[in-house]
Order: C-alpha cells, then sequence, then structure tokens
C-alpha cells in the first residue's frame, strides 16, 4: 500500500495532459532496402523455413491423389489442395509433445516436421498449430514450379522464432470491411501467423462511447464469424477495448468492463488486450492501469481458465514521451504488472524501426520482453499513400529474449497491405534469414502472380510516405535535371515513364484478385496518369534542347497538371520520391530556362530552403503557389534553431515578405511561435529583419529602405513547442499594381499580377479584358499563354486618347506582337491563362 501511495503520488507530480497533436516525430532518414533477390529454383516456401532439404531427383507421384491418414481428425478442411485418392500416396498428419520429441521437433508452439520419401508423406507438429502450418508449407511445395503434381523427396524442420506474430487492427480511420477481415484471417494461417488484435480504433463499441454496451446483433455475429474464421486458420483472436478515455477507477466502472469482456467471452473470444494509448487525463494513471490489469488477469483469465494471458498498450507506448525515471510509467508496470501480462511497444517514436537498443531500453524498464507494435505499413498519418514497398528496418539478429512477438498496423486498405504482411510473417519465423528484398519479389508473386510485372512497376513507386516513417522508392529508377543526363539515362527512364503508364490496364486485365484491385485503383489511375506527364516531359526535353519554341511552349502548357489535376493526384499519391519530383522540376527548370532566354533574366521563381529534409523536396512548392489553401510541412517536430526559407534565384533588393504559417491562422498548433524574420547574402551570415515574434501566424514586413539578400528565412527561437511545422505562402517583393511602373487594368487585379510577376510557372485566368500601359522603349510584347483549341484572343493596340491603333488575333499560345507608333496601351479580349507578358525593348 505504501508503494502504490508513492507512485501515486509520483503520478500526480509527473503527469501533464498529452499534446496528442504533436505526436508524430518520425526520423526522415531514407535507408535502402537490405538483401538481394535469389533465386529459388521454382521452389518458394515462407515463411523461410529454418531447415528445409529437397531433392529434386527423387518424387512421390501425386497426381492420383493421396490417402489422408489424420491421426487426430483435426484437418479435413486444411487438405483440400490435394486430391482424395484411398490408393494414393500416404499423408500422415499427427501432432503432440512425446511424438514430436521422437521426431525432433522444437518443444515450442508451432514448430513441425514435414517429410517426404519412398514411404509417403509424414507430419508431424508439437500442437495442432504445428501440424496444421507442416500442412501449409506442403501445400506450397505441391503448388510450386519445381513441383507440376510430383513431390520432390523432403526434410524439413521448422519452428516460430517467436510465440506472438500477426497483425493489430489499431490504425485510425475506416475499419475493414467483414469481407476484408474474412480474407486476411485466411491470409494470416496461410503464411502461418497466429495473432490477430482486433482495435480499429473508429469502432465504437471497442473504444469511447460505447465499450460499456454491447454490441448490436450484425456487428456481434460479425466477430463471432471472425473467431470461428481464426479459429480454422489456428489464429488467436485478440479482441482489445479501449476504456482510457473516460473510463472511472470505480467498482461500477471495472464491473462494466467485466461484463464487456464476459460477452464478448459468449461470442466465443478467449484472448483479449487492453488499450490505454492516445488518452490523456486520469486514464492515463500508470497505477491505476496497473491495478486493474491485475485484477482481471486474477478474476477473469485465471478464473476462466480457458482465457490466454492479457496483452496491454501502455499510454507511453514510445521513447518519445516516455518518462525514463523509475517514477514512470514503464518502470511501474515492471515493478507492479503482473509478469504473465505483455506490453506493447512501438520503439523510439511511434513509426521507427525495430532496434535491439530500443528493446533494451524499454525491457529494462518494463522487467520483460516488449511485445512489438510496429507501425508499418499503417497509413492513418498519410492516408494520399498507399504503402506497397518492401518489409524492412527489422534488426535481425533478435530473439524471443529480446521481444515476445510482433505484430504489423497495417493500413485501413486490408488487401493492399498483404505485400508488406507477407514480410512480417517472414520476419518474426525466422528472424536471422530475413531477407526483405526477395521477400518482397516474392510477395509480387505471391499476390498477383498473374499480374506481378504490372504490380512490381506500381509496387515499386508507391512506397514512400513523404513524411514521417520515410521508405525508399523507385531504387531502380535514376532521374535526373535537364541540363545533365546522358542518352543512356533519357531513354532508360523514357521506357520505366512507358511501364508506368501501362501498368494501370495491365493491372485490370490480369489482376484476379477483385478485392485488392478495388482498393489499389484510384491510385492506379493517378498512377497511369503521370506515366502520360512523364512521357511528355520526355518529349518536351527534346523540344527545349532543339530550340523550338513553339513547340515547346504549346508542349508546356498542355502538360502542366490543372487544379483538378493536382487535387485528384494529392488524394492518391505515387511516384513521389523518383518520378513526380522529376516531372515538376523538369517543367519547372524548363519554363524557368525559357524565361531567360526570352529575357537574359533569372525569373521570380522561389525554391524552399531550411532544416528539414522535406524542403529539398516538391513539397516546399506549396509555400509558393499563390495558394493560402495549401501548405508545406516538415514532416518532423520543430527544434530551437530550426528553420524554413526561400532562395530567391539571385541576389535582390528586397522590401517585402510576407509569410502564412500554418495550416491556419487560428489555432492550428504547427507553426513556429516565437521566431525572427532574417535575411543573407550566402546563407552563412543572417541579418534580423524583425525583432522576436510570438505567436504569430501572419508575418507582414515592408520597408521603403529595401535590403540586398538571395535568402529570407524565419527562424525557431527558444520555446517548448515540438509540434510539425507548416507554412502556407511565403511571399517575398510580391507583385502589385503599385510596383508595376505601369498600370493595368482587370477584373481581378491581385490574379492578373500573375501575368507580370516575372515568374513563368505562375498563371491566371483571363476572362474578359485586360489592359496595361505601354512602358518607354518597349517595341512589343511575347505573349506565353494557353489559349483553347479553336479559340483566339484579340490583341488591340490604343492610343493615349483610347482610339485603336491595330488589331491582331492571336490563336497560339506563344506569340509576339511589335508595337505601332504611339501605341500607349495594350489590350486583351477574350479567355486565356496568361503566364507572363514580356516586354520586348
Amino acid at each position: 500500500m505504501l508503494m502504490a501511495a508513492l507512485l501515486m503520488a509520483a503520478f500526480a507530480q509527473g503527469t501533464q495532459a498529452q499534446d496528442l497533436s504533436g505526436q508524430r516525430s518520425e526520423k526522415q532518414d531514407v535507408h535502402m532496402i537490405p538483401g538481394k533477390k535469389l533465386d529459388h529454383h521454382g521452389l518458394i516456401v515462407s515463411p523461410t523455413p529454418h531447415l528445409l532439404n529437397v531433392d529434386a531427383a527423387n518424387r512421390l507421384d501425386l497426381q492420383k491423389g493421396v490417402k489422408v491418414i489424420d491421426k487426430k481428425g483435426k484437418f479435413a478442411d486444411d487438405v483440400k489442395f490435394l486430391t482424395a485418392n484411398a490408393k494414393g500416396i500416404r499423408l500422415t498428419i499427427d501432432f503432440g509433445e512425446k511424438l514430436a520429441a521422437k521426431a525432433g521437433v522444437k518443444p515450442v508452439s508451432g514448430a513441425y516436421s514435414l517429410k517426404a520419401d519412398a514411404k509417403g508423406i509424414q507430419i508431424v507438429g508439437y500442437d495442432e498449430r504445428g501440424a496444421f502450418y507442416g500442412l501449409q508449407t506442403l501445400r506450397q511445395i505441391v503448388n510450386s514450379e519445381m513441383a507440376k503434381g510430383q513431390m520432390p523427396y523432403t526434410t524439413c524442420n521448422d519452428y516460430p522464432d517467436l510465440p506472438n506474430r500477426g497483425v493489430v487492427e489499431g490504425f485510425y480511420g475506416e475499419p475493414w470491411s467483414h469481407q476484408v477481415r474474412l480474407s486476411l484471417i485466411d491470409y494470416y494461417g496461410k503464411n502461418k501467423m497466429n495473432t490477430y488484435l482486433y482495435g480499429p480504433k473508429d469502432d465504437p463499441y471497442h473504444s469511447c462511447p460505447n465499450w460499456r454496451l454491447p454490441y448490436p446483433e450484425k456487428e456481434a455475429k460479425n466477430i463471432s464469424e471472425l473467431v470461428q474464421a481464426c479459429r480454422r486458420n489456428r489464429v488467436d483472436f485478440v479482441w482489445a477495448i479501449h476504456p482510457g478515455q473516460d473510463i472511472k477507477w470505480n467498482e461500477e466502472d471495472y464491473q462494466n468492463l467485466v461484463h464487456k469482456l464476459d460477452l464478448m467471452y459468449d461470442l466465443g473470444v478467449r484472448s483479449f488486450a487492453i488499450f490505454f494509448d492516445d488518452i490523456s487525463g486520469e486514464g492515463a494513471n500508470p497505477v491505476k492501469q496497473s491495478e486493474l490489469l491485475n485484477r482481471l488477469a486474477k478474476e477473469f483469465v485465471k478464473a476462466k481458465g480457458d482465457v490466454t494471458p492479457l496483452v496491454m498498450c501502455p499510454t507511453d507506448y514510445t521513447r518519445l514521451w516516455a518518462n525514463p525515471k523509475p517514477t514512470g510509467s514503464l518502470a511501474i508496470f515492471g515493478n507492479t504488472l503482473d509478469p504473465s501480462i505483455n506490453v506493447f511497444w512501438t520503439g523510439d517514436v511511434v513509426c521507427s524501426d525495430l532496434t535491439r537498443e530500443t528493446l533494451d531500453w524499454v525491457n529494462s524498464r518494463i522487467k520483460r520482453p516488449a511485445y512489438y507494435w510496429w507501425n508499418f505499413p499503417v497509413t492513418d498519418y498519410a492516408r494520399h499513400i498507399i504503402m506497397q514497398g518492401p518489409t524492412y528496418g527489422l534488426q535481425t539478429d533478435l530473439t524471443n529474449k529480446d521481444l515476445c512477438g510482433f505484430v504489423s498496423n497495417p493500413m485501413e486498405h486490408g488487401e493492399a497491405s498483404k505485400l508488406a504482411l507477407y514480410g512480417v510473417a517472414d520476419y518474426a519465423w525466422n528472424i536471422a534469414n530475413y531477407n526483405p528484398l526477395d521477400n518482397w519479389e516474392r510477395g509480387l508473386v505471391d499476390l498477383t502472380p498473374e499480374a506481378h510485372d504490372a504490380y512490381r512497376t506500381f509496387a515499386m513507386h508507391s512506397c514512400d510516405t513523404e513524411t514521417g516513417y520515410r521508405r525508399i522508392e523507385s531504387w531502380e529508377t535514376k532521374s535526373f535535371r535537364i541540363d545533365n543526363f546522358t542518352d543512356a539515362e533519357f531513354n532508360a527512364l523514357q521506357k520505366e515513364f512507358e511501364k508506368v503508364k501501362n501498368a494501370p490496364a495491365q493491372m485490370e486485365a490480369n489482376c484476379k484478385n477483385a478485392l485488392l484491385m478495388k482498393e489499389l485503383r484510384p491510385w492506379l489511375t493517378e498512377f497511369g496518369k503521370l506515366g502520360n506527364r512523364g512521357l511528355k516531359t520526355m518529349q518536351l526535353i527534346k523540344e527545349y534542347k532543339a530550340g523550338n519554341d513553339q513547340a515547346f511552349w504549346d508542349g508546356y502548357v498542355n502538360n502542366r497538371m490543372s487544379k483538378e489535376d493536382v487535387a485528384a493526384y494529392e488524394k492518391h499519391k505515387s511516384g513521389t520520391m523518383v518520378l513526380q519530383p522529376f516531372y515538376e522540376q523538369s517543367m519547372d527548370d524548363m519554363a524557368s530556362g525559357f524565361f531567360k532566354k526570352l529575357t537574359g533574366k533569372v525569373p521570380a521563381f522561389y525554391k524552399g530552403i531550411g532544416t528539414y529534409a522535406t524542403l529539398r523536396t516538391t513539397q516546399s512548392k506549396a509555400m509558393f503557389d499563390n495558394d493560402s489553401t495549401t501548405y508545406y510541412t516538415s514532416g518532423n517536430g520543430q527544434n530551437t534553431g530550426d528553420w524554413i526559407g526561400a532562395d530567391l534565384g539571385c541576389v535582390r533588393s528586397v522590401s517585402e515578405v510576407r509569410i502564412l504559417q500554418g495550416r491556419n491562422s487560428v489555432d492550428d498548433v504547427d507553426y513556429f511561435d516565437n521566431t525572427v524574420l532574417e535575411y543573407s547574402l550566402d546563407k552563412k551570415e543572417w541579418k534580423a529583419l524583425t525583432g522576436e515574434l510570438k505567436k504569430q501566424y501572419i508575418i507582414n514586413w515592408k520597408t521603403d529602405s529595401p535590403v540586398e539578400a538571395r535568402y529570407i528565412r524565419i527562424k525557431k527561437l527558444k520555446s517548448d513547442k515540438r509540434n510539425w511545422a507548416a507554412v502556407r505562402t511565403f511571399e517575398v517583393n510580391p507583385t502589385t499594381p503599385d510596383r508595376l511602373s505601369f498600370t493595368v487594368e482587370a477584373k481581378d487585379m491581385q490574379a492578373a499580377m500573375y501575368g507580370f510577376d516575372e515568374n513563368p510557372c505562375t498563371s491566371f485566368t483571363n476572362e474578359g479584358t485586360l489592359t496595361f500601359g505601354v512602358e518607354k522603349g518597349v517595341t512589343g510584347y511575347t505573349f506565353l499563354q494557353k489559349v483553347a483549341p479553336g479559340s483566339s484572343v484579340v490583341c488591340r493596340q490604343l492610343n493615349a486618347k483610347g482610339k485603336v491603333l491595330a488589331t491582331t488575333s492571336i490563336n497560339q499560345s506563344f506569340c509576339k506582337i511589335e508595337l505601332v507608333k504611339k501605341a500607349a496601351k495594350v489590350q486583351l479580349d477574350g479567355s486565356a491563362e496568361i503566364f507572363e507578358i514580356i516586354p520586348e525593348k
């Protein structure tokens, strides 16, 4: 009691409401995939067995069928991949500890031996689950390219490295459909995974507000069906409850919890988990949590007799914010929690690699091997991405003394998560021999054997999250900038864009997995468009290099993404690391180079710079797109000294800077709440333009005494904020009517400024009449615009009194107009997207 009182006091002094909006601080490092593709000679068994010897020269002919001798009568539904024949090859299936010991089978659940020789086929499992796994190995061998109806003589002695292996449905977003869950459970069984934790965050009967209430009849029936499906696949269905947000630490709520668990027990559930993740307040009290769990272990688990030990997810489930001291919650669990209860851990941050270091850190506190909850391939923090890359980032010298289990938290797209789960199953079964790259190559064929080449193309370019837990993508594709490439590099990239363009149609025609196609289809649609954009960009590079101005500009404006195109792509992105950046950078580089060729000036096209890795990507363009509804986000937690800035392309006289921080200017948390505006000529020596700016989403700086600068930035000064940082708008010397040396008349003056901002990558759509004055010494104009096919723009030259001196009909996007004498104004009538109006002198 004294210990409990002391721990309670420590908790009361040390706890505070968690800022859950700032949880994600994943590293931005992007690592290559370990391993290499192997030649399996037509025989693939997954997960990788610990011992498998095959004598392909000697075979059993299975074409006439097998005589199944099921000693325990447990596997009638598991041998349907074979043809039954009372006179066929003998297949004996049995299990038991003594039998397993005699056969040299390791004494762990799931272990088995498989032997095929002249006497027939014998499978011996340590337990029923082991014999079932032996059948899964037999199925893979029989169906392999090597076998072709004949079973090679085989010796296999196999076992799992970890006792708990599988999946936690623990993501935010739309829970899986019943159909997808059933499909996944079959997948778990075939790949020797034994755990399915049911804990979708948006199931109201799992969490608040209805965790105390019974499931409605339909949902209860579905859960019962899931339990039965798990039993067929020898998978533990672990039902999780998430009561911490509003639990009351009293007898009434304890009985509410037990009653709910009893209801689930009546539906067939025999394994349970209690989640206290992502909560704040009194529910996060580790002392109360431990007391509750210990009481449940005694009065529910042990009292029932057939319920497996509890699993719990602590509030401090990551090192990112866990209290490392002896008074911290993890140490409290280590000192007070029933040793039978397993404790989840996500690693150093929410989404992170599995390393010995993070396990040593947590295990020394919880005093048991942690249960690793791997937040991959989950995308609830990047829902525009569908993760199809290899399963890697897992240390391969760990054992069950380091962790008691390993589960993946997948995407809300269950079928599309199978490719990653293929790797999860392989790793957790045979850690030391895990080969991530080879596993991915095998998984593609396993999931879509009839369309794996097209699927491979899509999957290879659909790996990166852009932010948070970064993953390598497009690792076989080399892109380039338009001023530095070889013919071989050009041809290789063009060929890849051809494959990208064709992959969606090939998947539609050949992929037989309807559930997978339903999930992938929105991304495949945008993927095909990306292939088209890329191919057009390759052609544009040729026109640009050849100096074909008209052909280049026509191609350029027709290859730009419309707002609708951008919106569609932003919802279902792929190719974010190489392909789309190549398209965007090439288009920007060519437009900028074209402008400089026409004017001799460096365009006012600014680029993002700063301490965040994402600033070096095309994501930073959101700061300069003249759209305050879009924003750049750092994808990483902010620290004192971090900064976000703009490279102006050359030294300029800067007299005005406008910056909009945050995703909004009202209550967003992702911004520098203590910052300073600075400028520099060399990015080394910085000088302040302002003093400290505290809690300012909107930064406006203007002077009548311009400074010479190449770089402008906002730098984070000392503050406790650790959220991400976001910037909607970063304007330097914004083009306004008062900055121009001539008059402009337009219906939308703010939009019309994009036609005179010396940035060919910005534009506005002119509807009606645009009139602008002629500066002294100007002899003509070059119009960079987009005129719709079959339409035209009327260009009138006016004198000072408004009299029309000349009229020209413009039906081309790239056009030059010579001024007549006494022309004082130019007037454009008609609909066109205008990029830049360039004066000729």
